[in-house]
């Protein structure tokens, strides 16, 4: 017997879905278990059930109370919160304004290192009103005033003891008021248990114990998965159509829902060649998004025709893009001067690690190839990518991916202040005008009104193909029969999970 096939047989034996509790995997250890200091998905997830904002996303996708029960803007620059009453953190002290505030000054302070802190910028004092009221002033109107307060609240009764908040105890075992706690600190590839926290604001969760089983590797996870050890876990496409049978299905119950990122082509808007918007018309026109869709993820994911998220209130709901049109991209190349003897020829860089895209990468290649666009393939380990191509901006065109939120923020990437070292506007995009709609967006604070001009920098930024937005994949998501109360929405299938139950 191998030490590999005798590990998988113990790690068999100690999962135990089936039983009352909920069994998940992680494929890494948390760092931290802090919400200003959680950046990798593993500490996020787990920090997730043990903190709670003041405010948070509701099935809808609108900001709902939290901690805070409700609040008002005074004015644009003054949003005051009135308090939850009678929170209590997993150790049963209170819950009030001087945990906001001290929240608040824990991020601002010198020894915290956090990418968190850019959000709080305009954030200019944090007062207490009394022990359930919170007034927020800001410098500037801010179109983030309100949703940054989805950050996770500290108890100050046990963080002000802590000289070293980047290596405090209480990042390995923390306490919050959500609907989860710990009851000993985690320990790096060890298994993490999150018990029902009884004084749950909500009400305490039905499944009384989530058990987080670590599984570093991908293929294994699967097999647990496939043979009822896990109660929850994702699947690719491939997985899906091909490597699940009936019987998992009759174990199991599928929910797919798009996710919240996209793959994207990118042109070095510096590149002489690029510069003409034909040109990039043009290669738009000549990939066929929905082929690559049905290729490599079986029909699982839609077409990416835009920056921000469908079904958001930045997507123009009237918007009918442009779709695969080869005669016309031949046209617009001809226009430019590219002809059968003089054909458009660039390299596109994209990583290794990630076979998804390195397979688009073939399949643009070979739809190219069709209108007389001659593209070679390059790739490279990531951090080599980042550090040598994507970050100094050497490249002709890039194979990237980005993230698509609910409240998206362009600035980052669409505004030309980001076309420097250390920004994220890699491509090198600069639109007069879609530079003055970021920066008047970012003092709004009415949603109608905030949705309206990110709707017209939509339509700009596509306009202008900077990228060629090429697909957003599918998330697809098993769960355990045995489960009832599962309610996907726009953020997710596990945003109700206190509500979900374990069948008797």
């Amino acid at each position: 017997m191998t030490r590999a096939f005798l590990l998988l047989v113990l790690l068999v034996a100690s999962l135990g879905a089936g039983s009352g509790d909920f069994h998940r995997s992680m494929s890494s250890s948390p760092t931290r278990i802090n919400p200003l200091l959680a950046t990798d998905s593993a500490s996020s997830e787990i920090t997730d059930w043990i903190f709670n904002g003041l405010v948070k996303f509701d099935a809808n996708g609108s900001i709902a109370p939290d901690l805070a029960t409700d609040w008002r803007f005074e004015d644009n620059r003054t949003l005051l919160f009135h308090l939850r009453r009678g929170v209590v953190w997993h150790d049963g002290a209170p819950f009030t304004a001087r945990d906001v505030k001290f929240t608040y000054e824990m991020m601002r302070s010198k020894k915290v290192v956090t990418p968190y802190k850019s959000d709080f910028k305009y954030v200019r004092e944090v007062e207490i009103v009394d022990p359930h009221t919170v007034r927020v002033r800001y410098s500037r109107p801010y179109f983030k005033a309100l949703s940054i307060w989805m950050m996770g609240m500290l108890p100050a009764h046990l963080w002000e003891k802590e000289s070293d908040p980047m290596r405090s105890r209480l990042n390995k075992l923390p306490v919050g008021t959500g609907p989860y706690r710990m009851r000993k600190p985690f320990g790096i590839n060890r298994r993490i248990v999150l018990e029902a926290n009884d004084r749950y604001y909500e009400h305490p969760p039905f499944i009384r114990r989530q058990i987080y089983h670590y599984i570093g590797d991908p293929a294994t996870e699967f097999m647990m998965l496939k043979a009822g050890k896990l109660d929850i876990g994702g699947l690719s496409p491939l997985q899906l159509d091909r490597q699940v049978g009936e019987e998992f299905k009759k174990r199991y119950k599928i929910y797919e829902q798009p996710s919240h990122s996209y793959t994207y082509l990118g042109f070095n808007l510096r590149d002489p060649k690029f510069r003409d918007p034909r040109v990039r018309h043009a290669i738009a026109l000549g990939i066929d998004r929905q082929e690559i869709v049905d290729l490599l993820f079986f029909g699982h994911g839609k077409p990416c025709y835009g920056p921000f998220m469908p079904g958001s209130p930045a997507y123009p709901s009237d918007f009918r893009p442009e779709t695969y049109d080869p005669k016309r991209a031949k046209a617009l190349l001809l226009e430019a001067g590219y002809t059968p003897k003089h054909p458009l020829r660039f390299t596109l860089v994209t990583n290794t690690g990630n076979m998804t895209r390195i397979y688009a990468a073939q399949i643009i290649q070979q739809q190219l190839r069709k209108i007389g666009v001659e593209m070679r393939i390059r790739t490279m380990e990531w951090q080599a990518f980042l550090n040598t191509v994507v970050f100094p901006r050497h490249f002709e065109a890039v194979l990237l991916g980005w993230s698509l939120s609910l409240i998206p923020d362009a600035y980052p990437i669409w505004h030309s202040d980001g076309d420097k070292k250390g920004g994220f506007n890699f491509v090198g995009y600069h639109n007069p005008e879609v530079d003055q709609l970021i920066k008047k967006s970012e003092s709004i604070v009415d949603p109608e009104a905030f949705g309206a001009i990110y709707r017209k920098i939509f339509r700009l930024i596509v306009a202008d193909h900077p990228y060629v937005f090429l697909y957003i994949p599918d998330s697809i998501t098993a769960v355990s029969r045995r489960i009832e109360g599962v309610s996907p929405s726009i953020i997710g299938i596990e945003h109700n999970f206190i509500d979900w139950k374990i069948k008797d």
